[in-house]
């Protein structure tokens, strides 16, 4: 890191005279990835040296040498952020605000990948690239958990927020940390101990065993599997039904430009907002799916019904874990025999060919993955004012969030509210 980026923070405990806010939560209704581990209690935390920096290009070498054995998700990858960051985090004037935490040896104990991201006037401290992340959380060291307890955690935040506020470059009005899961690998998220809320959607997740027959059979009906074979075999009436992972890179952007129109005209049809029409997002995606450092952790697949991309996908390896994060279908007649199914059926399958333990279908409550997932992860958020004009942004955000969430989680008033944007769209279109 160069001298002028980085500033670093003996402990003062002593001097602290509050604490953040504490919050037990319930436990999650249904069973998390793994295990957490027991924290021990010493005061090795009490030596941890912070570093901070707002340059990706200087502390690249060292993320990535980190990650290799951090507890993280495929989000916090070094690559990932720093591709955000290029093509839509500068755009916007968001400011990398890495903190780094080191043990009284120099070691390397975790990764904060926070940003400034302005609002007007205004300045959020966030997760960086948060808007593209489906999880967002710290990279842990393992044995994190062993050196810092969730009180020194608590402690060790508050000197984080302290050393931004001290310099102009990363002061802030509100704190925004969206979509956090309670468990990263093994360890359970330190952020726990702030005062969360639940997000306003939850992620769910696949556990994959045995091969793709056997796997199929258990998780779907006789009545459901003679259905969709029947669509199966109208989709072959219109040509063959080929699945492929698109290899070369003139095949990789063809098929996320046709996975791009797929989405915007999906998107349009619920009547939201085109994600695909966001400043920088294609440019996103077309990079990380072909650059090198990357092309071994991205997958673009497509499913062709003759000569028709019926479906096509982005999904992210990592690990022991597939991370289906887009995917889209053809409208038009062959949308009626189930492309998008298929395509899953064959995403599926790749995984378990290829050893993955989990499929994760990331963030959002749609019902097709309630029926293949055996395990819902909830997610949380941390709101915070700084500011005075900072406690009525959150203000607002609170009250956004809680009729959000509690729409999206009374399934009869999801429905209708989907119906009704849906033919708002449609009246639109005409």
């Amino acid at each position: 890191m160069s001298d002028n980026d980085l500033i670093s923070s003996r402990a003062r405990r002593a001097d602290l005279a509050h604490e953040l806010p504490t919050h037990e939560l319930p436990s999650s209704p249904s069973p998390p990835l793994s295990a957490g581990s027991h924290p021990a209690h010493g005061d090795a935390a009490d030596d941890i040296v912070l570093c901070l920096s707002g340059s990706l290009a200087d502390v690249g070498p060292e993320w990535k040498a980190f990650e290799r054995s951090a507890d993280c998700t495929v989000f916090q990858t070094f690559d990932w952020l720093a591709t955000w960051q290029r093509h839509i985090g500068a755009r916007n004037g968001t400011v990398p605000a890495i903190v780094f935490g080191r043990d009284r040896h120099g070691q390397l104990i975790f990764i904060l990948p926070l940003a400034i991201a302005p609002h007007g006037p205004l300045r959020c401290l966030t997760w960086l690239g948060s808007e593209l992340c489906d999880y967002n959380a710290p990279l842990l060291g393992e044995h994190f958990s062993e050196i810092v307890n969730p009180e020194q955690f608590t402690r060790l935040w508050r000197e984080v927020l302290d050393l931004l506020r001290a310099d102009r470059r990363f002061r802030f009005d509100w704190i925004d940390l969206q979509k956090m899961p309670e468990m990263i690998g093994p360890q359970r998220n330190p952020f726990f101990r702030i005062k969360v809320a639940d997000h306003p959607s939850g992620a769910y997740v696949a556990t994959l065993d045995g091969d793709w027959e056997h796997y199929y059979t258990a998780r779907r009906s006789s009545a459901t599997r003679k259905k969709e074979r029947k669509q199966l075999k109208q989709l072959s009436e219109h040509g063959e039904v080929r699945f492929s992972g698109a290899q070369e890179r003139a095949d990789v952007e063809r098929t996320l430009e046709i996975l791009f129109g797929q989405k915007s005209r999906s998107f349009g049809r619920m009547g939201v907002e085109d994600l695909m029409a966001r400043p920088g997002y294609r440019a996103f995606y077309r990079d990380i799916a072909t650059a090198p450092d990357t092309r071994g952790m991205i997958h673009v697949s497509r499913l062709d019904v003759g000569m028709i991309p019926a479906a096509t996908s982005i999904g992210l390896r990592f690990r022991d874990s597939y991370y289906l994060v887009l995917s889209s279908y053809a409208d038009g007649e062959l949308s009626r025999f189930g492309p998008g199914r298929a395509h899953l059926h064959e995403l599926i399958r790749h995984a378990i060919t290829s050893s993955f333990r989990r499929f994760d279908f990331t963030v959002g409550d749609e019902p097709y993955k309630r029926d293949w997932s055996d395990v819902e992860l909830k997610l949380y958020d941390y709101l915070g004012a700084a500011t005075l004009r900072g406690h009525v942004v959150v203000a607002l955000i609170t009250a956004f969030r809680r009729t959000k969430r509690f729409i999206k989680q009374t399934p009869v008033l999801w429905r209708t509210f989907s119906k009704a944007r849906a033919l708002a769209a449609s009246l639109r279109r005409r």
